[in-house]
């Protein structure tokens, strides 16, 4: 049964409500001021076709609202948007409420399988700082890998709490990854949407000249992005028609698989997907910020009861 909720801004609980108070951020990141600047209205801006300055906002943002003292990435690397990712996991909260009469679990029970962690580490940075569950995250790329252990060691509050797994095999998902031994209440993902490197660049171009108005043939995103974040073979829909074919293979070692979808037009295959799948649940959660729409689709292979059995500590099974 599928259900689509629409949401018209950030999640209620998201910290990140209106404009940037860039004041306040540069207090906490003094580094910060030198993207600063005002426009032609007298408020005060940040230069976000620049990457450095994107990257010195999300350092900041990360210092003021979630006390993380060391955030960085390799050039080149995906920079995400830290508001829209915060609400991905304040929706992934609500849906592991249901189970609990809509009481926000909280605490390092809860474990959590982020997929392409990514050099950023975000979506385990943002999840443990704000419910204090713990994440596995799993990465292709060794230099990703790297930078995310690399933020692990500077951070003293995230140790035992998140753990590196290497994935060996790029056409695999959860094999590798997921243990015998594990059980996660949740994975998420944020999967690469371009079906080519062409694709990539051109939305990159269109991206540069929204933002700074110029026509560019090589454009420097302003929030980054290597290969395996921002394209595979079918673009997303086939990495999350392969997705779901996994999952039936640990179907009683999750509670909600969930994924991120940049693009609605693929929810209806998305959907079919599931139902041949045999999911017993599946939901659409919309999101939003400014102009700017998302949505993730979350489903699960077990009952009402099996999920209300785990919330209380009993293994599925």
């Amino acid at each position: 049964m599928k259900k689509q909720t629409p949401q018209p801004s950030l999640h209620p609980r998201n910290l990140h409500q209106g404009r940037y108070d860039l004041e306040l951020l540069s207090d906490s990141l003094p580094e910060l001021k030198a993207h600063i600047f005002k426009n032609e209205h007298g408020n005060l801006t940040l230069d976000f076709a620049n990457p450095k300055a994107v990257k010195s906002l999300n350092q900041a943002l990360l210092k003021c609202f979630y006390q993380i003292e060391f955030w960085d990435i390799p050039d080149g690397f995906l920079c995400p948007p830290i508001p829209g990712r915060a609400d991905y996991i304040h929706y992934l909260a609500d849906v592991l409420g249901e189970s609990k009469d809509g009481k926000i679990p909280k605490g390092s029970k809860i474990k959590v399988l982020d997929i392409g962690t990514g050099a950023n580490l975000i979506y385990p940075i943002l999840g443990n700082s704000i419910y204090d569950w713990s994440f596995v995250g799993s990465e292709l790329n060794p230099v990703a890998i790297d930078s995310a252990q690399k933020i692990l060691a500077h951070n003293q509050k995230l140790h035992e709490k998140i753990e590196l797994r290497f994935q060996p095999d790029s056409s695999k998902i959860f094999s590798n990854i997921i243990l015998v031994e594990d059980f996660f209440d949740l994975t998420v993902c944020n999967p690469p949407f371009h079906e080519s490197a062409q694709a990539a660049q051109e939305v990159s171009r269109r991206k540069v000249q929204n933002l700074t108005g110029k026509l560019t043939s090589k454009p420097v995103l302003n929030f980054g992005g290597q290969a395996n974040e921002l394209w595979t073979d079918g673009g997303e829909l086939e990495f999350i028609r392969k997705m779901i074919e996994e999952s039936l293979k640990f179907k009683n070692q999750v509670c909600w698989f969930t994924t991120l979808v940049s693009k609605s037009e693929n929810l209806k295959s998305i959907h079919y997907q599931l139902e041949k799948a045999s999911v017993f649940s599946q939901k659409t959660i919309q999101m939003a910020q400014g102009n700017k729409e998302s949505r993730f689709v979350a489903w699960t292979f077990l009952t009402e009861k099996q999920r209300e059995n785990r919330s209380e500590g009993h293994r599925v099974g």
